[in-house]
């Protein structure tokens, strides 16, 4: 599938920029309306594919998602990536849970998704962004993010086995669809 990174408008014989909502590209569309989520699947992904969020509740899931900027990618009406963004939407913004379902790897909508989330109007002139990966840094070199210039000045405090702990509700692997 190529991916163009807009569409043509034909009345004007030239690209036009989508509107903030919805970024359409080919046979890919990436959304930032949170309705269009498929909850179930994206959680899916989280909670039993995604290295970061192994075991991830669906009550703190969905509670990240209310409270975050969500964008998807979608080819048809089927999900196929995912993103989310928490910031302050004036100075900071933390990109993360970057996920693209495993057989449409390669083909670029992860780097559409980050593009769509860099280029929203709500999300310029920020401060600083933040990420973390453990295998993707060449992809997000692409987009301007880079090692920590002065790394003894950050700090974190984590706690890597929280969905593991006392009264977590982690299902079964079978249960989810």
């Amino acid at each position: 599938m190529k991916i163009d990174a807009y569409e043509t408008d034909a009345d004007m014989g030239k690209c036009a920029r989508p509107t903030p909502a919805e970024h359409r590209m080919n046979a890919l569309t990436i959304s930032f309306d949170p309705a269009r989520l498929d909850r179930d699947r994206v959680h899916a992904w989280l909670s039993f594919e995604a290295y970061w969020s192994i075991g991830l509740p669906r009550a703190v899931f969905d509670r990240a998602v209310d409270n975050s900027l969500v964008v998807c990618a979608f080819v048809a009406d089927e999900q196929v990536g995912f993103a989310r963004v928490v910031t302050d939407r004036a100075t900071y913004a933390w990109l993360c849970d970057v996920f693209v379902a495993p057989r449409m790897r390669g083909r670029g909508i992860a780097a559409r998704l980050i593009a769509a989330i860099l280029d929203h109007a709500e999300l310029q002139g920020l401060r600083r962004w933040a990420l973390r990966t453990r295998d993707a840094h060449a992809l997000y070199r692409r987009f301007g993010f880079d090692d920590l210039a002065e790394p003894q000045r950050s700090m974190e405090r984590h706690n890597p086995h929280v969905y593991r702990s006392p009264g977590a509700q982690i299902p079964p692997q079978g249960e989810l669809k």
